[in-house]
């Protein structure tokens, strides 16, 4: 029976990137696996450099999201967004650690960005991790590290911290869906207001889903280079669960 790595994502605001072109920063409805990867190694403390690092979070654990209740996404908020930022030719040979150090220069030397950026409201997901054969770290290692992460977490973007602990557990179940709805079950028993039901998976090939999938989308949002924020295509599956469309 195969283990599983399950933990929540629920936050007043959560952002997960798809594919930017121009001043528009879109947000997709549920975690991408480039932020999942993102948020692991902040947990285990690697730095954006460590590529060998980051592809062995890729290549070691397939990824299943569940999406609690109808409004499990959260709304959308839109936001109108300012940036100052250097001109390209003063960042030559003038190495930036910080974002202080970056804008360390006189007011009229910097310009202004302006952007349209999409956040998710109150958004719940449960997220389950699949170890593929000999991955780099245990998943009672990586559970670990998100109970006490080298890093600050967010889901997303910087200015969205996890809005309740993620309260990562490792379990055995026959497949992602069973592991989803008992971590489901025992999470309920700890939450003050009842939670709504699992309403859908998504999930990729590296994981058996226990349920099949109703369509298979192409997502950009396969981690390439971490440093370069170089991303590729992936097929993710998803399915409305529901005891019909359950494997037996």
């Amino acid at each position: 029976m195969p283990a599983f790595l399950l933990f929540q994502l629920e936050a007043p605001l959560s952002s997960w990137g798809e594919a930017a072109v121009g001043e528009y920063r879109p947000s997709s409805e549920r975690p991408t696996q480039s932020a999942l990867i993102g948020l692991l190694g902040a947990a285990l403390g690697l730095e954006r450099s460590d590529e060998a690092a980051h592809a062995a979070l890729r290549d070691g654990y397939g990824f299943a999201t569940a999406q609690l209740g109808q409004h499990g996404a959260g709304s959308l908020l839109r936001d109108y967004h300012t940036v100052q930022v250097p001109p390209r030719s003063s960042l030559k040979g003038r190495p930036q650690a910080t974002r202080r150090q970056e804008l360390a220069l006189p007011s009229r030397d910097l310009s202004t960005i302006v952007s349209t950026r999409d956040y998710r409201q109150g958004a719940h997901h449960l997220v389950a991790l699949q170890a593929n054969p000999s991955p780099r770290w245990p998943l009672e290692l990586l559970a670990q590290a998100l109970r006490e992460p080298r890093f600050v977490l967010y889901l997303g973007r910087k200015s969205c911290p996890p809005g309740a602990p993620l309260w990562p557990l490792v379990m055995e179940a026959e497949h992602a869906l069973a592991a989803t709805r008992r971590y489901h079950e025992q999470l309920s028993t700890l939450s003050a207001l009842p939670l709504p039901a699992i309403e859908s998976l998504a999930f990729d090939d590296a994981v058996e889903a226990g349920i099949a999938p109703a369509m298979t989308r192409r997502r950009k949002d396969r981690l390439i280079r971490r440093e370069g924020w170089q991303f590729g295509d992936r097929d993710e599956h998803f399915a409305y669960v529901n005891a019909a469309a359950e494997r037996n």
